[in-house]
């Protein structure tokens, strides 16, 4: 039997609310019993009046890389920062470079990067891209030593806010790499502080989607990319 839509919309904003992270519409329909699982385009709309509902408030509903999340408007960080004792760790210029070359023009080889930037890319560096699960290794170049491809991923997309990357500035548009660091700030501090509330159980039934958002290459030669992991519901 359908659910009506008021009934359904409450329990989408509150999956959101309560998951502290993306859902997408596969998520969502598995939070019902059989006979009750709403069609894609119900969940859309429901979305959607949510959306329009959070216009005047202080948090805004957010399409991602993989799915939907509710989270506090960007503006409001000088605020809600406050929250927290600890200050987000600030990224080096190096890592920003690092990152945003894999995200303009990937998929790049630590060789590619250190070619562009005139200067050698740290093992730590891209260390702690992997460990972030802002980037990950789709492949490798078939060159001696067949050195490691790395290109973005779902979890890059969620942090920045976006559900692709055609919605990446153009590169002439980021004046200042520095720039990056404080749009890092509230959601990496929000995400942390929502891991310790959800706790170990919720932690077990949220596994992190590190499959790869696609790629943007300049040169396909003598490249080996690894199968693609399985589409996702938007």
């Amino acid at each position: 039997m359908p659910m009506e839509n008021d009934q359904l919309k409450k329990i989408v904003e509150g999956a959101l609310l309560a998951a502290g992270r993306s859902l997408d519409i596969g998520h969502l329909q598995q939070l019902f019993d059989i006979d009750q699982v709403p069609e894609k385009d119900q969940l859309l709309a429901v979305i959607d009046d949510i959306d329009a509902e959070c216009s005047d408030r202080g948090f805004e509903l957010k399409r991602t890389g993989s799915g939907y999340r509710i989270q506090v408007r960007q503006e409001l960080s000088p605020w809600i920062n406050r929250l927290w004792e600890e200050k987000p760790k600030k990224y080096s210029r190096a890592l920003l470079e690092t990152l945003a070359l894999i995200a303009y023009r990937q998929p790049l080889t630590r060789g590619d990067i250190e070619e562009v930037r005139g200067v050698s890319v740290s093992s730590e560096i891209i260390k702690t891209l992997l460990e972030r699960e802002w980037i990950r290794a789709v492949g490798h170049r078939d060159v001696p030593g067949r050195p490691a491809l790395y290109a973005t991923t779902r979890e890059f997309l969620d942090y920045f806010s976006l559900s692709s990357l055609d919605q990446l500035p153009p590169l002439n548009d980021i004046r200042d790499i520095d720039d990056i660091n404080p749009s890092l700030t509230l959601d990496m501090s929000a995400r942390k502080q929502s891991d310790k509330e959800v706790g170990d159980a919720s932690v077990a039934a949220a596994e992190t989607e590190e499959a790869g958002v696609g790629s943007r290459p300049d040169d396909n030669d003598n490249i080996e990319i690894n199968s693609p992991s399985s589409d996702w519901q938007h």
